[in-house]
């Protein structure tokens, strides 16, 4: 009886009379597809009248020349021995390429393969021809690929209406056909100098590109006074071409929170693994950045087996659109918050949180700062603000509004003396209540009760109120951090807002929202849709400084406090949940900085009643000693966080941004 195998995916089955010696196809058969999927064929036994592996590679590569570099994947998905002729075989490839589209691309093809006999000794050598790479694939045949860009996914307001749209723009740039040669660099240099490029830069772009190329060198929104497209064009080889792009409603729209959209770089096509390639549109920065997968969609796609000029498909895919994504901003309140900001210099935010869901309806950064989510990722010393959580450590430590506190002209720890503000109202010192402690923020009295509750009972506290130091929020986001090893002066600082505590204007609005819910609140930013993937992580992100801030708060004067440099690693266990009856007594004490306290610029905002906390932190500059100026508030369902890098008060220069967001929030 012959000796018959049958091999089928990695199992072999022998019949009788087979040697146990005799070498099976399905080793040959795996070395071809491996050979097949990286162009190296020096380690495939081939039958006679093969090419050699070199003209193979080389045939290869063009063969696969126009599917801009993608990368297949082939398997053996059986070997089957002819039971007639125990030295033939057939072996089944299965072949898969990711070319970036909703499903791959995929198919089968066949080879024969021959045991021979060559020295006394038996080998399996497979038969070659072209259409093992493709389905009847003829020489001189290559694999050419036609794309259709997939519609971008919009990102959408908290009303469900879309924030970044299609919106008309001009490319501008040096049109090499609109000038002689011998002009073109100056064309180019003139042009850079116009928009404030690099002339030498983008002479070079100029010089580099094709004969007839158009070279772009800015895209602006059409309508942007920014830009006087008209004087452009006048200047020598400048084109302007009418095009669009997926933008916000202004040019400076949450930008720092959302991104843009443009052109894939060189880093993000090779990044993509074949998901995007040059020419396409991707998310640059932001959440388009993040959620660019989710937004960009699956492009569609042809590809043709082309011989001159004939052509034949073998694979089709439709474009598949993006998946919207949701965020919660309110585009009026957002668009307020920034016109508010227009005129303050340096980093500020305004971020206005709706306590009943936790969404994030503003998270406005200042223009005039370093370009970064100031609103989102700053890390600056929350000041008089903290004393909210301080508040709250003191009254689970038995103390009531009504406690008597005692709160000197100054205090001193360890050595170091700590003073209220320069203009603290002289009737609201000795021994008074913890709510006009609170009211008029007695630096002080806070730093006398630092014995009353630890770093542990502070921090629990702060994690009550929704600061939490590892958020994992869908975008990149730092609340706050609090020390848990603060002892002496360090842990004094901490009670008022400084030393190693370090928020966010996210992380300080948070608190509001958490006193005005009755409960600790989780900021939403984003909300999450079916197929929703993200490039890039969450949690905390730098931005804004991080400095290491003084021990004086609430315009507190004298050299700033030493803080230690080491930083203390917080629990991340769930916090203790804040209760209603404890948020309700810190609005009681909220509400007496509004009407008694430091916020009485806040009394005339229209019913419902506003409850506030003004903070000042002391923080060393460039020029010396000088100020962060923070606000929080509650109005009905909105809570507000107000914050300036450099100002003055807390009451005076925060609080008047306070004051109109809340009058044009209506």
């Amino acid at each position: 009886m012959a000796a018959v195998l049958a091999v089928v995916g990695l199992g072999i089955v022998g019949l009788a009379g087979c040697s146990p010696h005799r070498p099976t196809p399905k080793a040959e058969a795996d070395a071809l597809a491996a050979a097949l999927t990286s162009g190296d064929f020096s380690h495939v036994a081939l039958a006679a009248g093969a090419p050699d592996a070199a003209a193979l590679t080389a045939a290869r590569t063009a063969a696969f020349a126009g599917l801009d570099g993608a990368t297949p994947t082939v398997s053996v998905a059986s070997v089957t021995v002819d039971p007639k002729e125990s030295t033939k075989a057939t072996a089944g490839l299965h072949w898969e390429w990711d070319l970036g589209t909703a499903k791959p691309w995929t198919y089968d093809v066949t080879t024969q393969l021959d045991l021979v006999e060559a020295g006394g000794t038996q080998a399996w050598k497979a038969h070659w021809r072209t259409s093992l790479l493709a389905p009847d694939l003829a020489d001189g045949e290559v694999l050419t690929e036609q794309r259709v860009a997939a519609q971008r996914g919009t990102v959408l307001a908290g009303n469900g209406d879309p924030i970044i749209t299609p919106r008309p723009v001009w490319r501008v740039g040096i049109d090499k056909t609109h000038v002689d040669p011998s002009g073109q660099d100056a064309a180019a240099r003139a042009l850079a100098t116009a928009l404030g490029m690099d002339p030498a830069a983008y002479a070079a772009q100029v010089a580099a590109a094709g004969p007839k190329a158009f070279v772009e060198a800015i895209t602006v929104r059409q309508g942007d006074p920014t830009y006087d497209v008209g004087a452009l064009r006048k200047l020598a080889g400048v084109n302007t071409v009418n095009d669009s792009l997926p933008l916000a409603p202004t040019r400076l729209f949450a930008r720092p929170i959302l991104g843009q959209v443009g052109q894939a770089t060189k880093e993000i096509v090779d990044g993509s693994h074949g998901a995007i390639v040059a020419g396409d549109l991707a998310g640059l920065s932001g959440l388009e950045r993040q959620y660019d997968e989710q937004l960009r969609g699956r492009p569609g796609l042809t590809v043709l087996a082309t011989a001159g000029s004939v052509k034949r498909q073998l694979f089709h895919t439709d474009a598949v659109a993006g998946v919207p994504l949701q965020t919660t901003l309110d585009v009026r309140l957002q668009t307020t918050a920034e016109q508010i900001l227009a005129p303050v210099q340096g980093n500020a935010a305004l971020v206005v949180i709706r306590p009943s869901t936790g969404e994030i309806l503003a998270a406005a950064s200042g223009p005039n700062g370093d370009g970064t989510s100031t609103a989102t990722v700053g890390q600056y010393a929350p000041g008089s603000t903290f004393k909210v959580a301080g508040a709250l450590a003191l009254l689970r430590a038995g103390l009531t509004p009504d406690s008597t506190v005692p709160c000197p002209g100054k205090a001193v720890v360890d050595g170091y003396t700590f003073n209220n503000v320069s203009d603290y109202p002289a009737s609201a010192l000795g021994d008074i209540p913890l709510r006009t402690a609170f009211a008029h923020s007695c630096n002080t009295a806070f730093v006398g009760q630092a014995g009353t509750v630890d770093a542990n009972a502070l921090l629990a506290a702060a994690r009550s109120l929704g600061l939490d130091p590892a958020p994992s929020l869908g975008f990149p986001a730092f609340l706050a951090s609090v020390p848990t090893d603060s002892t002496g002066t360090d842990h004094a600082a901490s009670m008022i807002g400084q030393g190693r505590v370090i928020a966010s204007p996210l992380g300080m609005a948070t608190v509001a929202a958490s006193v005005a819910a009755g409960h600790t609140v989780t900021p939403v930013l984003v909300k999450a849709s079916a197929g929703t993937a993200t490039a890039g992580g969450t949690g905390a992100a730098s931005g804004g400084t991080s400095p290491a801030a003084s021990a004086s708060s609430s315009g507190a004067t004298g050299a700033a406090a030493p803080s230690p440099s080491s930083s203390a690693t917080e629990p991340t266990t769930p916090a203790k949940p804040l209760t209603q009856d404890e948020a309700t007594t810190l609005r009681t004490l909220m509400r007496g900085v509004v009407t008694d306290g430091t916020a009485t610029i806040l009394r005339d905002i229209p019913a419902p009643e506003v409850d506030a906390k003004t903070g000042t932190a002391q923080f060393q500059g460039p020029q010396g000693l000088a100020n962060h100026a923070w606000m929080i508030a509650i109005h009905g369902d909105l809570a507000v966080a107000a914050f300036v890098e450099t100002g003055d008060l807390g009451a005076t220069t925060a609080g008047p941004l306070v004051h109109q967001l809340l009058l044009a929030a209506g």
